[in-house]
C-alpha cells in the first residue's frame, strides 16, 4: 500500500456491497518530505482517519465484500473532496499549518490529482465495473459503503466532546442510511448514533456522490468515533455490529435497483 495510491482487498467478494475508505492512510511519498510536518503530527487525525483502515479490513472479511482503500494521506490530496475544491489540498488542518502545502503551484495540484486522486477513484470505478460484469447487474446492484472515523473532541470548539459512538452520513438517497441508523440504535449496547452527525453528508460526500449517487446506486457512509477503534479487538467489535446490520439491509429486494434522487 505504501507505494500505491490505492489497495484493493478481496476483488472476488460475493456480497453485493463495495466498501471504500478515503482516509485509510497517513502515508506521504518521500519527495514531499513529510510536507514539513513531524511524524507525530502525521499520526494524528489530520493525516488520516485513525482506525478506519483496520475497520475496513475487518468488514471486508465479515461481509465477504470487495474494498478499496486510499493509499496516501488526505494532506497530499483529500480523496473525499472535489479536485476543483481549493481545500482538497489543505494549507491548514486542525489549526496546524502544513508548510509544503502553502501556496502550491497549479502544476503541483494537477500532478497530485493525476498521481494520487484519480488512480484511487479509477480503482473504485474499476471494482464497480468488475462487479457489474460478474453479477446479475443491474438486477443485483451493489451498495457503495464508505468508512470513516472522527475525533472524540472538537479542539476548535473549546474542547467540545462528541457524544456519538458513530454517525451515519447520507445526502439524498435514504435507502441504506434510514434502516442502518435504526438498526444501530436498536443494538443492545445502547449506542448513540448520529443522523448526519458529527458531519453532514449533504456537505462532505464527494466520493459517494461521484460513484453512487450519480449512478443511482444505494449508498451511505459511517463515521465511528476514533477512541472506539484503537485496537484490532475494537475493529472486530464494530465490524461485527456493522456487518450484521448491513446483512439485514442487503436482504431487501427493493434496495438492489437503480434509483436516482
Amino acid at each position: 500500500m505504501r507505494n500505491k495510491p490505492f489497495e484493493i482487498l478481496n476483488i472476488e467478494g460475493t456480497e453485493p456491497i463495495i466498501l471504500i475508505c478515503d482516509h485509510a492512510s497517513n502515508y506521504i511519498p518521500p519527495e514531499y518530505n513529510n510536507l514539513g510536518l513531524k511524524t507525530k503530527q502525521l499520526n494524528q487525525h489530520i493525516g488520516w482517519d485513525i482506525g478506519a483502515a483496520e475497520l475496513t479490513r475487518e468488514l471486508t472479511k465479515e461481509i465477504n465484500a470487495t474494498s478499496i482503500l486510499c493509499g496516501t494521506s488526505r494532506l497530499i490530496i483529500d480523496a473525499n473532496r472535489s479536485p476543483d475544491d481549493n481545500d482538497c489540498i489543505p494549507g491548514v488542518s486542525d489549526n496546524i499549518v502544513i508548510p509544503v502545502n502553502q501556496n502550491i503551484s497549479k502544476i503541483d495540484r494537477i500532478e497530485r490529482t493525476e498521481k494520487y486522486f484519480w488512480p484511487y477513484h479509477n480503482a473504485i470505478s474499476g471494482v464497480i465495473g468488475n462487479y457489474r460484469e460478474r453479477s446479475k447487474y443491474p438486477k443485483n446492484i451493489p451498495i457503495i459503503f464508505s468508512i470513516h472515523t472522527f475525533t472524540p473532541i472538537i479542539s476548535s470548539q473549546k474542547e467540545t466532546k462528541r457524544p456519538w459512538h458513530a454517525g451515519v452520513l447520507w445526502n439524498r438517497d435514504p435507502r441504506v442510511s434510514g434502516p442502518l441508523i435504526q438498526l444501530l440504535r436498536d443494538h443492545s449496547d445502547n449506542l448513540i448514533i448520529g443522523d448526519n452527525e458529527p458531519y453532514s453528508g449533504k456537505e462532505f460526500y464527494y466520493s459517494l456522490d461521484f460513484h453512487a449517487g450519480n449512478a443511482g446506486l444505494p449508498h451511505c457512509a459511517i463515521e465511528v468515533r476514533q477512541d472506539l477503534v484503537t485496537t484490532t479487538a475494537d475493529a472486530i467489535y464494530w465490524a461485527d455490529i456493522i456487518s450484521k446490520s448491513l446483512g439485514d439491509i442487503l436482504r431487501s429486494q427493493k434496495l438492489h435497483e437503480l434509483k436516482y434522487y
